[in-house]
């Protein structure tokens, strides 16, 4: 259902033991709280295909 990108970006951004993204700090030296808005993004696309998937397609 969902992409491999989707399940890149929830592998890398995790949760710290700080309450920040573990993925944000790594890649771009940020200082993100988690969630961030790639994991934002990566949830709200897996959770639209398993809608659409429940629902035979339609979106």
């Amino acid at each position: 259902m969902s992409s491999d990108a989707e399940r890149q970006i929830l592998v890398v951004h995790l949760l710290a033991n700080d309450g920040l993204c573990t993925g944000c700090r790594a890649w771009w030296s940020r200082l993100t709280p988690y969630p961030c808005w790639q994991v934002d993004w990566a949830t709200s696309r897996q959770a639209r295909s398993m809608t659409a998937a429940l629902l035979g397609g339609r979106t």
